[in-house]
């Protein structure tokens, strides 16, 4: 039924935007549940008002009753659906009678039957010098018109009869005329000069963090919470600043955040490397995510504790390899490729030195000081380059790593970095008596010398793209064909991994 509710929307949506298009209708009017607009979109627009009236229609959803879906689709011009496709429609979309909330297909039914309402309250607005928005059942009105104060009550006479008219009721409980010398909220966003949160939100939202810091857990509204709402919190929160920036013309860049920001840089690290409930690998690019994927899909059944497989062919991880978004880049320093990468998020363990303490704070201390304890191993993974200025040795050198920690690495090619935590260093192994390993010397020479496209594979950054080809289209090709390729060069560190993986 959801499959199906979906591709309906879809069409409606489809239906709705050439409707609008073919007789210039204001689609700035509605903002709820449609794409490219939000809460945010709909709040912008009464922004730094003199006045903001707010409407509340009551049992919204309740009123698009089977009769009222069934008689649209059959009666508007745009539609005139016969009276059979009319009623297959309202059965699909409608449950105990009316349209349900949740349901994929509601959201543009609502706005389809509200377009000759939204229109003529649009008309209303304009003539007593308003705007308007709409958000699902919240109706916005706002103007900085001295004026509108003396005919509000004319105002509000002539809406509801347009309301009632249209087949809705005002809640009366929730109709309220808001001065900007008061907080002004939209669709639950205060609007006075820029649109933001509440204070109230933003401040809640950190004592839950500082809670989850401290015990491990905390509450919503009395219920117990989960990681992924108080990350929705933050990334509201977020979500504004952005918007306001943007809109300022202001361009923020890592090292230079906010203060909100910064607490959602410090829950964003907690979430990841912290407090993550599985282990995480970071490694020094996404080729050799595709690799490991790749041996542990063919070994899968030598490492039953890093992958399984389904009866229906599925295969699930019990780690999770770090995904370098636009998010972790932005708050935490994350590039899209490359060993910096690690040498960054190693920072927040230690700390920054000198000017950079500001841009990575020891948050590994922070959190044991708060009383929590780290849930699962974070694993860095370097190539094994611990004789050259490469980058697992440039990292050992500027970490100041002492020689009996170095020398346990190249040895064990494992290193446990904090009694009291959970971090580890690791490299895969060397072979062919070379004294240094990138992790594709780990492949046989048959698989090394494949040719692709005609083309022999080249390992350094740069080459005749006539003539070769490189580690992305090399770990495409070892990702897609799995099963024909040899990984027993893969056991030694696939063993080092699934042995800390069990810590």
């Amino acid at each position: 039924m959801k499959s199906i509710q979906k591709k309906l929307a879809s069409k409606l949506e489809s239906c709705q935007r050439n409707i609008w298009t073919g007789i210039g209708v204001n689609s700035n009017i509605a903002h709820g549940f449609k794409k490219g607009k939000s809460i945010v979109t709909n709040a912008q627009i009464h922004r730094n008002k003199k006045y903001i009236l707010n409407i509340d229609l009551q049992d919204f959803f309740d009123s698009f009753h089977f009769g009222r879906v069934r008689g649209f689709f059959e009666k508007n011009r745009n539609f005139a659906l016969p009276i059979e496709v009319a009623t297959v429609v309202a059965q699909l979309t409608c449950f105990e009678g009316c349209l349900p909330q949740g349901a994929p297909t509601s959201p543009i039914i609502t706005n389809l039957i509200c377009q000759i309402l939204d229109n003529r309250l649009l008309k209303l607005a304009k003539r007593y010098k308003l705007d308007y928005t709409r958000y699902a059942d919240d109706l916005t009105f706002s103007t900085n018109d001295k004026a509108f104060v003396e005919r509000k009550d004319e105002f509000l006479c002539a809406i509801q009869k347009e309301i009632e008219r249209a087949g809705f009721k005002i809640n009366e409980k929730k109709t309220r005329l808001v001065y900007k010398d008061s907080q002004q909220k939209v669709t639950g966003l205060v609007v006075n000069q820029k649109v933001n949160v509440a204070q109230d939100y933003y401040r809640k939202t950190k004592a839950m963090a500082h809670s989850l810091y401290k015990k491990g857990e905390f509450t919503i509204d009395g219920q117990a919470g989960t990681i992924e709402q108080l990350e929705g919190r933050f990334s509201f929160i977020n979500q504004l600043n952005c918007y306001n920036n943007q809109h300022d013309g202001e361009k923020h860049e890592f090292g230079l955040l906010s203060g909100r920001e910064r607490e959602f840089k410090r829950f964003l690290f907690y979430k990841f490397f912290y407090g993550n409930d599985i282990p995480i690998l970071v490694t020094e690019g996404k080729t050799d995510v595709r690799y490991l994927k790749a041996a542990l899909k063919s070994l899968y059944n030598e490492y039953p504790n890093l992958i399984t497989k389904s009866k229906d062919g599925k295969f699930r991880f019990k780690f999770s390899f770090m995904k370098r978004t636009k998010r972790l880049r932005y708050f935490l320093g994350v590039q899209a490729d490359g060993a910096d990468t690690i040498q960054n998020i190693y920072k927040y363990f230690v700390g920054g030195k000198g000017r950079e303490s500001k841009n990575y704070p020891n948050y590994f201390a922070y959190f044991l000081r708060m009383g929590t304890q780290p849930k699962a191993p974070v694993i860095l993974l370097f190539d094994n380059e611990l004789e050259s200025k490469r980058p697992l040795r440039k990292f050992l050198n500027e970490q100041k790593f002492s020689e009996t920690q170095i020398d346990q690495l190249r040895n064990e090619l494992c290193l446990k970095v904090f009694n009291s935590g959970k971090l580890y260093l690791l490299t895969n192994p060397l072979v062919l008596e070379k004294t240094e390993c990138e992790i594709e010397d780990l492949f046989s020479e048959e698989t090394l010398n494949l040719l692709i496209g005609g083309k022999n594979l080249c390992l350094k950054d740069k080459y005749d793209t006539e003539k070769y080809y490189g580690k992305e289209i090399f770990s495409q090709y070892v990702l897609n064909h799995f099963e024909q390729i040899d990984f027993s060069g893969f056991r030694p560190l696939l063993d080092k991994l699934s042995l800390i993986v069990r810590q």
